[in-house]
């Protein structure tokens, strides 16, 4: 393959020597002088001097590892720099394990001191968080119980990662005599396939592999909720929704409003199942109608170099510097491009900081992979301006925005699409893909969003959950969601095979970043230069603050109505042009 297309590995070390002069320096991280020493400025400041030399070469030698293990993961090598790099990892974590308790014992006065200190302004905003969470750190027994009982309550995920990719049975199902493999990937796939029979009997077999061990799943479910709010209470908070939602610094009313904002519009929703239905020409529409395509075989076939090209296009409204990074990033080979024997599947983007981002791409000449080189250069280039603009205690931003600068170059990119296209079919399509987009990602998420809100409650008011309760909260949503032109009665069981529901509270951030990125690229294309600066701003400013205040400078407030009712007007202008077409 041409070396052109392969990512430059090389702009992080030129080689294995390279990489290992570094390993070196962080082999055996000690913080042991800083021990006690915490509660002067001067004795912080070098503390967290130190840490953050360490913490970038770590982060250079992961993201190498990473890298080079995933071009080829049956090269040995990279699995051996791996594991390495994870142990040592491990041993950093105990060298400074103090620091954080440290840090919460201090005065009340001294942190504030701390916090107003010129000489520390880098780490101010992780101060400021230091300070708001004391009055949920306990006394150091108490929290060295918790600790230690973390690891027993902590199984539940584990549980049902077994239960969901080894002990799940399903493994084929048989339709007109031939025999159909049935995984959670191939699954996917069948749902979008227009034999609608075979749909059903994938749909049938896999809800019917979940409804096998539903008393399990529930049992294992339940234990995870009791997991939650156990810690919430033992740590102060008022609900378990609160405690989840302080480890990244959001106010409990953005997840309110969302859920409200969302329950709103829900007519629009119904309005566009209504329109799927007719246009797939059904009686009866049924959950494992939703996901077929309502337009065929309308894909962008294009050469990567060509699908760029369109990607810059597509994005020229963001400016000159912004597609002067694009192509400096194609120029500069920070994409690896193609499939290869061995290399890892999907498409990502990482990034280390002081050094460029890189993207991994599987590219195919399809639609979907076209804006896939979007959204991953999105991440890329927010992730660039972060690094760029912030000291390295505030770049990393946290994964609340994290989706949406890479959303906002799918909804612009689509935009254009649809501003330019001339044939009915392809805009047809583009229109049913922005349309699922929203769907999927705005309104299912915020349905899982509103059953785990309801589970997590009724446990904190001592109320069991059991299969029966569940299932019937997410029949209910679902109805609800959806509306009178679906049907089915196994979707009553989809809450027992969500993973995400084992890290709780998570899967709103997937409906807030896409609200978020609707809202950014409609006041881009409406507002213009003010808008695109007000944008970049917000790239820049990495983790300097809380998110939701970090997105008011796009000009996002997640606690009002505004950017909501703005997404959903996307939607709906979506469907009225689709009616049209």
């Amino acid at each position: 393959m041409n070396d052109r297309y392969k990512w430059a590995t090389e702009d992080l070390y030129k080689d294995l020597n390279a990489w290992e002069e570094d390993f070196r320096k962080i082999s055996k991280p000690d913080f042991s002088e800083f021990r006690g020493k915490l509660n002067t400025a001067k004795g912080f400041l070098a503390c967290m001097k130190k840490q953050e030399e360490t913490d970038k070469i770590l982060e250079r030698l992961s993201v190498y590892a990473y890298m080079k293990h995933d071009e080829n993961t049956k090269d040995s090598v990279y699995d051996a720099l791996l594991n390495r790099i994870n142990s040592v990892a491990v041993k950093y974590s105990a060298a400074a394990a103090f620091i954080g308790p440290e840090l919460t014992a201090l005065d009340e006065s001294v942190l504030k001191a701390y916090i107003n200190d010129p000489a520390l302004k880098d780490y101010d905003y992780a101060l400021k968080l230091v300070l708001k969470n004391k009055a949920h750190v306990l006394s150091e027994n108490e929290e060295r119980l918790l600790s230690l009982s973390a690891e027993a309550t902590s199984s539940f995920k584990d549980v049902f990662t077994k239960i969901d990719n080894a002990d799940l049975p399903i493994t084929h199902f048989t339709y007109n005599g031939k025999r159909y493999p049935l995984s959670h990937g191939t699954y996917g796939v069948y749902l979008q396939n227009s034999d609608r029979a075979l749909r059903k009997k994938a749909f049938k077999t896999y809800y019917k592999a979940y409804i096998s061990l539903i008393n399990t799943i529930s049992a294992t479910y339940f234990g995870s909720v009791k997991s939650d709010v156990f810690y919430a209470k033992a740590k102060k908070y008022p609900s378990a929704l609160a405690a989840a939602l302080n480890g990244e610094d959001v106010d409990v009313k953005v997840y309110k409003n969302l859920i409200s904002s969302v329950n709103r519009a829900l007519p629009t929703l119904h309005e566009y199942m209504a329109e799927k239905k007719k246009a797939l020409n059904l009686d009866k529409m049924y959950m494992y109608d939703v996901y077929v395509p309502i337009v065929e075989n309308a894909d962008l076939k294009l050469e990567y170099d060509d699908a760029y090209k369109l990607v810059v296009k597509g994005l020229n409204v963001l400016g000159k510097e912004y597609t002067a990074l694009l192509n400096k990033a194609h120029d500069e080979r920070w994409l690896d491009v193609y499939e290869s024997d061995g290399k890892r599947s999907g498409a990502y983007s990482i990034s280390a900081y002081g050094a460029h981002p890189f993207v991994l791409l599987n590219y195919q000449k399809t639609t979907h992979d076209v804006f896939t080189i979007a959204h991953e250069m999105g991440h890329s280039i927010h992730s660039y301006f972060s690094n760029r603009s912030q000291p390295y205690a505030k770049a990393d931003y946290k994964i609340f925005v994290a989706e949406v600068a890479s959303t906002v170059n799918e909804v612009l990119l689509c935009r254009y699409l649809l501003e330019n296209e001339t044939d009915v079919k392809l805009k047809k399509y583009l229109l049913s893909y922005l349309m699922e987009m929203i769907r999927t990602t705005l309104f299912r998420q915020t349905q899982f969003a509103e059953f785990e809100e309801k589970v997590h409650a009724m446990t904190e008011k001592g109320e069991p959950l059991n299969k029966d309760n569940m299932s019937k909260i997410y029949l209910a949503l679902n109805k609800k969601y959806y509306g009178k032109a679906v049907t089915g009665g196994e979707i009553k069981y989809e809450w027992a095979r969500i993973p995400h529901f084992y890290r709780a509270f998570y899967v709103y951030k997937y409906a807030t970043g896409i609200i978020s990125a609707l809202a950014i690229a409609d006041r881009i294309l409406t507002a213009g230069q003010p808008a695109v600066k007000d944008y970049f701003k917000f790239l820049s400013s990495g983790g300097s603050d809380s998110p939701v205040e970090l997105l008011k400078i796009a000009g996002v407030d997640l606690t009002t109505e505004k950017p909501f009712d703005g997404a959903f007007k996307v939607f709906k202008n979506a469907l009225e042009e689709f009616k049209t077409l």
